[in-house]
């Protein structure tokens, strides 16, 4: 199989975020991948828990500046990188002071899950689609890691449906073990139906945004599906299955990466078929 140009959306990266089965998928699939001599960019937000001056964060000045529109306010997008030598890896982190405040993640420091999340989220999946666009780079394979990542298959596929960079772009969502509890502010519809391109009957399952509704509103809108986690939500795995997506399950703890690429291997060979098809 030839080079490939993947896209990596995060939600958890080893060094940068604790030490979690999650988190070293996000670090070792795209070392393999810039291994096997793949383009392959990498992003992560930047938490307020990732510690800038001890991971040599910096600022890309020519990628930061602009400002992303949410709910008819400005938010300012901030592009930082970090580099991980020892896998000759950069990441690129999307960041704003008021998304991403210091010592946060998903909770505020009384453990309380943030009222904002949903926004958050949104600002993320934009600020990795918008930022890949001023790159002018154009990605065969985006592969989602958690519910964080979710609305990147629904930007791809409604959006920036007719944006020449993602024609021929697959979205792969991998669901994780990392479900939270309770859901999202139902404003998530509001905030996205701002986008003049989406209707009340694309974001239906998004009215009560659970991790289930919003596992199963992200397969809605892939090309494929993976088990990330041996033990994930069932109705979500049921769901997973019955979409009659290409699908691989849970990979094991050891020596997945192959796993890994041999299905992104699967899905370029599929579409390269599709062209050849319509060439005929």
């Amino acid at each position: 199989m030839g080079k490939k140009k993947i896209l990596f959306v995060s939600q958890e990266i080893t060094p940068y975020l604790p030490d979690t089965y999650m988190s070293n998928i996000g670090m070792n699939l795209p070392k393999y991948s810039i291994e096997l001599g793949n383009e392959t960019r990498v992003f992560l937000p930047k938490f307020g828990v990732i510690k800038e001056k001890t991971n040599n964060l910096h600022e890309v000045i020519r990628l930061s500046g602009m400002n992303l529109i949410l709910d008819d306010f400005d938010h300012q997008l901030i592009i930082k990188v970090a580099s991980i030598q020892s896998a000759r890896m950069q990441i690129y982190f999307i960041d704003n002071d008021e998304y991403f405040p210091k010592k946060i993640m998903f909770h505020d420091e009384d453990g309380k899950f943030l009222e904002n999340n949903e926004e958050r989220m949104i600002f993320y999946c934009k600020g990795v689609i918008e930022t890949v666009k001023k790159l002018g780079w154009a990605p065969e394979i985006i592969h989602c890691q958690g519910w964080f990542s979710s609305l990147i298959p629904l930007y791809i596929k409604k959006i920036y449906n007719e944006d020449p960079l993602f024609k021929d772009t697959k979205v792969i969502y991998n669901v994780f073990d990392t479900e939270f509890v309770g859901s999202l502010n139902s404003c998530i519809v509001n905030k996205l139906l701002f986008e003049n391109k989406l209707e009340e009957s694309d974001l239906s399952m998004l009215q009560n945004p659970t991790f289930e509704n919003l596992s199963k509103f992200a397969i809605g809108y892939s090309d494929a599906v993976i088990q990330g986690s041996e033990n994930i939500n069932k109705k979500v795995f049921d769901y997973m299955k019955d979409s009659e997506l290409p699908f691989m399950g849970y990979p094991g703890e050891e020596e997945y990466e192959e796993k890994y690429n041999n299905f992104f291997d699967s899905l370029v060979e599929e579409e390269e078929l599709e062209l050849t098809e319509e060439e005929k």
